[in-house]
C-alpha cells in the first residue's frame, strides 16, 4: 500500500484526486495547508487523519511514500526538492513551475534522489487519446498533417481567484489550459512541438495583466501544423481534438475533459467508423501507473520531462502573444 501526503488542500485532490488514490489501494495520511483551520477541516471533510501547516512536518512527522503537489504554481518548486531530498516520490499538478530552469532544477533533484516524478498530464489517460494515438501508429490516417485542439470553456466560480488574477502565481489560461493541449498533442501524435505563434484575448474575467482565452500554432519536428483554442469565457462550446493526414483524419468530440466521456471517429476511403473506446476514471488511470512506477513497473502516464515539454510550448505560446513573433520552443533537457 502507498501511503501519500497531499500538499495543498485544493479543489482538484477533492473532486479527483483523493478518491483517485484510495480506488487504487493507497492511504492518504496527512493534509498540507499552510492555513491550519482550512486544513484541519479538509482532513475531517475526506476522512484524512492528519493536517499540518508545513511541509517539513508532512515530510517528517508520518510514514508517508509519496506526496501529491496542487499548491499554486509558484510554490512547487520548493516543494518539490523538498520532497525529492526527503526520498518521497512526486506527483506534481501542471505547469511544474513558471519558470524553464526551475523544471529542469525539479527534474534533475527527483533524478539524483531515485525518485519517482510525474507530472498530473490526466488527458494522457483518456480512452480517446490513446485510441487516437494508436490509430496514428497503425497508420490508419498516413502521415498526419495538422491538428485541431479545441480547449475553450467557462472557468466556473469555484475555480477563479488565483488564476484570474495572480501573475506571480502562474495564473492565466495558457499555463492552465494550454500546457495540457502541448501534452496531449505530444502523446497522440509521438511528436514534439518546436515553434509557436499566438494572440491572447482579454475577455472579461481576467485581472492584473493575464489572459483568459488564446488562440495559436505550433508546429511540429515532423512539419505539421497544430491549431489550438483554449478559453476560460465561452460557456456553451464543446471540446474537441482533430488530427488530419494523407489518408484519413480522426475526429475527437467532447474529448478535453476531465471526465470519462467522448467519443472519436476515423474517417477515410472506407467512409466513418467510430472507434471503440474502453472509458474508465482518468485519475484513478494516472494513479495506477504512479503506483506501478513506484513499484518498478514501467514509467508514470506523464513524467516531470514531458512537464518541462509542456511548459516550454505554454512559456513559448505566451512570449508570441506577447511580441506578435513566433518563438522557439526549447525544453533545454
Amino acid at each position: 500500500m502507498t501511503r501519500w501526503g497531499l500538499i495543498g488542500a485544493s479543489t482538484i485532490a477533492h473532486e479527483w484526486v483523493i478518491d483517485a488514490i484510495r480506488a487504487n489501494g493507497g492511504e492518504i495520511v496527512s493534509v498540507m495547508s499552510t492555513n491550519a483551520e482550512r486544513g484541519a477541516k479538509y482532513a475531517t471533510d475526506h476522512g484524512i487523519a492528519r493536517s499540518v501547516t508545513s511541509v517539513d512536518a508532512l515530510l517528517n512527522d508520518q510514514p508517508i511514500d509519496a506526496v501529491y503537489i496542487s499548491t499554486t504554481n509558484e510554490l512547487h518548486k520548493d516543494q518539490v526538492l523538498a520532497a525529492a531530498k526527503a526520498g518521497k516520490h512526486v506527483l506534481c499538478e501542471k505547469p511544474l513551475a513558471t519558470s524553464l530552469a526551475d523544471a529542469r532544477v525539479m527534474v534533475e533533484a527527483c533524478r539524483a534522489a531515485n525518485v519517482v516524478f510525474a507530472t498530473n498530464h490526466h488527458l494522457r489517460n483518456a480512452a480517446s487519446h490513446t485510441a487516437m494515438r494508436d490509430a496514428i501508429a497503425a497508420g490508419k490516417i498516413g502521415t498526419p498533417l495538422a491538428a485541431k485542439v479545441f480547449h475553450a470553456g467557462y472557468l466556473p466560480p469555484h475555480l477563479q481567484g488565483w488564476r484570474l488574477d495572480r501573475p506571480e502565481a502562474g495564473g492565466g489560461v495558457i499555463l492552465d489550459i494550454t500546457v495540457h493541449d502541448t501534452d496531449t498533442l505530444r502523446y497522440v501524435l509521438g511528436d514534439d512541438p518546436v515553434e509557436a505563434i499566438a494572440s491572447t484575448q482579454k475577455s472579461g474575467l481576467a485581472k492584473a495583466g493575464l489572459e483568459d482565452a488564446v488562440m495559436g500554432v505550433m508546429r511540429f519536428k515532423s512539419g505539421l501544423i497544430a491549431l489550438f483554442h483554449d478559453g476560460f469565457t465561452t460557456k456553451y462550446s464543446e471540446t474537441g481534438f482533430e488530427v488530419h493526414g494523407t489518408e484519413g483524419s480522426l475526429v475527437g468530440r467532447n474529448v478535453m475533459t476531465q471526465r470519462p466521456v467522448g467519443t472519436v471517429t476515423l474517417r477515410n476511403a472506407d467512409g466513418e467508423t467510430e472507434l471503440k473506446l474502453d472509458h474508465k476514471n482518468l485519475y484513478e488511470t494516472g494513479v495506477a501507473r504512479f503506483h506501478a512506477a513506484i513499484a518498478g513497473n514501467g514509467v508514470p502516464s506523464a513524467s516531470g520531462e514531458d512537464g518541462v515539454w509542456s511548459l516550454a510550448a505554454g512559456i513559448a505560446v505566451a512570449e508570441a502573444a506577447k511580441t506578435g513573433t513566433v518563438q522557439h520552443i526549447n525544453p533545454g533537457l
